[in-house]
């Protein structure tokens, strides 16, 4: 309500300050705003030279002085354009303006200036001359001819022999319709000087003054309320770590934290909640300190990270060594992992090539177990969210960790949906019943799609979403791989070994099962591993994923084989 208040008063004022009123001579007149002021009306306005009017002695009519003594009314003002329209007293320009020089004012005519010299003749009449009437008298007539004085023929050449019959009476520099039309334009360029010197000045210090007490006031406004919504994340983390003490991760202060990464010296990592450092712990312990953006987020992402990767140990899941929430500056220090995450080797066919298909693997069922232990391992069941590439991080033996579970949620083990109000996760990754619950119910199944497409993309070395298969088409990348496979071809990866190829081909038909778009249709993460460790001879090629992907079908009506029941909607736990 303050602000309003404050706008109506900062509007008021500068309506009340407006020195641009009309103040015309009479009620016809044109208006008078600057540049121009009006003689004892409006208060001198500094270097705005020229633009001076005056009323005429009976009040009718607006007068501007030009030099040389000529006086003419100005009809009208047009401040968009910068333009006036002008006209004489007596209805004779040639005659008004035969001494008139615009050089010193700020104004020019608007129109084409053409040079004409005056003659007085015989009543008999010239041919191709200007007749100028309000100039006749003596029984001689006025006229007006280019240049010096020659006639133009019909097709405009000069040629014919000059008036000699004819007094050449003085030149003249105007428009063409100067000579038959009763007003002129005249227009100005000059930038309006001065308008902020004397009693403009104070105008415009007061409205810039009431404009800056405005921006301080929403700023302040701004600040406190950043401040109070900080302080209720920062109580709301407070309450969750008094109930954490008896877990194991240390708690830090932030002298700590600047002190293990040695103020904060090697970068190793940027993420949109935070920036990663490299730190080492007094007993020489490496480790990574993820400082926390306390622009994003409410808090949740720091209260899943410490309350869900703090209570669990796995060789796959990445470890949190400790935490820091000091007042509102919040980080987090999990153990160093040295060899950066998959995505580096995902991506890059040289890369892939350097670590080897068995080693891809074993770095799948790596992940597989991790994800595995989330769903059925722990007290809670836990969903990730955010499986991909990018969050699988490698330690020094090539052994894959899940990490960054701020997007994570808990459910029951008795109960196997969670739901949702938003989609989370990354696109490309994320299942279809994360954004429709028309494909289904979102569950653990989501888990599944997430590593489905993870597999796919450490197949085919490039993103999955996005990848040209010759020079002129591009496909979306499973569905190609699986109509290789439907064809009996092979994928075509450059895979010389046989053995090599075997385990592709393994890896893309298990990732083809996970990617199906009904959760029904996926398999659990259980059935995941013992695809992976078994023969890849034996794997059923799974239903075309791409045939249909119809969302109105009910779910667990797609074709293919179903891994379960249908699933039914629970709450998720707090």
């Amino acid at each position: 309500m303050s602000i309003y208040i404050f706008l109506f008063f900062l509007l008021s004022l500068s309506t009340a300050q407006d020195d641009c009123t009309p103040k015309p001579c009479s009620d016809h007149g044109p208006p008078i705003c600057l540049p121009f002021r009006l003689k004892n009306h409006h208060p001198p306005h500094g270097g705005n030279t020229g633009f001076d009017l005056s009323c005429s002695p009976n009040n009718t009519a607006t007068v501007l002085d030009l030099p040389n003594s000529v006086q003419v009314i100005v009809t009208n003002i047009n401040y968009t354009s910068q333009s006036i329209h002008i006209k004489d007293p007596n209805s004779c320009f040639p005659q008004r303006l035969k001494n008139l020089d615009l050089s010193t004012t700020p104004f020019q005519f608007a129109d084409t200036m053409y040079s004409f010299s005056l003659f007085s003749c015989p009543s008999t009449k010239p041919d191709f001359s200007y007749r100028v009437t309000c100039l006749d008298g003596d029984g001689r007539e006025v006229y007006a001819e280019y240049g010096e004085g020659l006639v133009y023929d019909q097709f405009g050449l000069p040629g014919l022999p000059p008036m000699l019959s004819c007094r050449k009476m003085y030149d003249l520099s105007v428009p063409n319709e100067a000579l038959h039309q009763a007003d002129l334009q005249l227009k100005w360029h000059q930038r309006v000087e001065g308008k902020f010197l004397g009693h403009d000045l104070e105008i415009a210090c007061a409205t810039l003054g009431s404009f800056l007490l405005l921006v301080i006031f929403i700023a302040m406004y701004w600040f406190y309320r950043q401040k109070k919504i900080k302080r209720k994340d920062h109580l709301k983390i407070e309450r969750f770590l008094e109930d954490y003490r008896a877990l194991k991760p240390a708690r830090y202060s932030y002298a700590d934290i600047k002190k293990i990464t040695n103020q904060f010296k090697d970068k190793v990592g940027q993420g949109g909640y935070g920036t990663v450092y490299r730190g080492q712990l007094s007993n020489d312990v490496y480790v990574a300190v993820k400082i926390l953006n306390s622009t994003m987020g409410n808090g949740e992402e720091f209260i899943n990270e410490v309350g869900i990767i703090g209570t669990i140990h796995h060789v796959n899941v990445v470890r949190l060594v400790g935490y820091c929430a000091d007042g509102f500056r919040r980080a987090l220090i999990y153990e160093f992992l040295p060899n950066d995450s998959l995505e580096k080797f995902a991506s890059s066919d040289r890369d892939k090539r350097l670590l080897g298909w068995k080693k891809l693997l074993e770095i799948a069922m790596g992940i597989a177990k991790g994800i595995e232990y989330l769903h059925q391992g722990c007290d809670q069941q836990i969903l990730h969210f955010d499986i991909k590439p990018h969050n699988i991080l490698l330690d020094e033996n090539l052994n894959p960790k899940i990490t960054d579970f701020g997007l994570a949620k808990l459910c029951s083990k008795e109960q196997s949906v969670v739901s949702m109000t938003t989609a989370r996760g990354t696109i490309g990754y994320i299942a279809p019943e994360v954004f429709s619950r028309n494909f289904g119910n979102v569950s653990y199944k989501s888990d599944i799609y997430s590593f489905g497409m993870l597999l796919l993309e450490m197949v085919g070395g490039k993103k999955n979403f996005d990848v040209m298969v010759n020079s002129t088409n591009q496909i979306y990348f499973p569905e190609w791989i699986y109509n290789r496979l439907d064809s009996g071809e092979e994928l075509g990866i450059h895979i010389q070994d046989e053995g090599d190829a075997k385990i592709a081909k393994k890896l893309a038909i298990v990732g083809l099962w996970c990617i199906q778009w009904y959760p029904v249709d996926r398999p659990s993460m259980h059935g995941v591993i013992q695809m992976l460790e078994g023969d890849g001879d034996t794997l059923i090629k799974p239903p075309n994923p791409f045939a249909s992907t119809n969302p109105t079908l009910a779910t667990g009506q797609a074709s293919g084989r179903p891994f379960n029941s249908e699933l039914e909607v629970i709450v998720e736990s707090e």
